[in-house]
């Protein structure tokens, strides 16, 4: 019979994170590719650039917070970029 660990148990000796601390886990370290198109924009980015056609394909490379850091329209230059600055890019589902 298989026992069930209940995940709301702390292991002795583990640290507890904050949320804040939580908020922050990965920052600097890993980083996600979202596909978006332009009428998608304003759920991510703040400030919407202007002159995109309606419909556009484009990248956003997000932080571990999906706080943005690129937007373009290659899923290529958005990749180089995060290799650049030494991201480590991982999947979210």
């Amino acid at each position: 019979m298989k026992t069930m660990l209940n995940v709301t148990q702390r292991v002795p000796g583990t640290p507890i994170l904050t949320e804040e601390q939580l908020e922050h886990l990965g920052e600097g370290l890993v980083a996600y590719l979202k596909p978006i198109r332009t009428e998608d924009l304003g759920s991510i980015f703040q400030e919407v650039p202007e002159g995109i056609a309606p419909g556009t394909q484009l990248f956003a490379l997000l932080g571990a917070s999906g706080k943005p850091l690129v937007l373009t329209d290659s899923r290529d230059a958005a990749l180089a970029n995060a290799m650049e600055n030494e991201l480590h890019m991982v999947s979210v589902h």
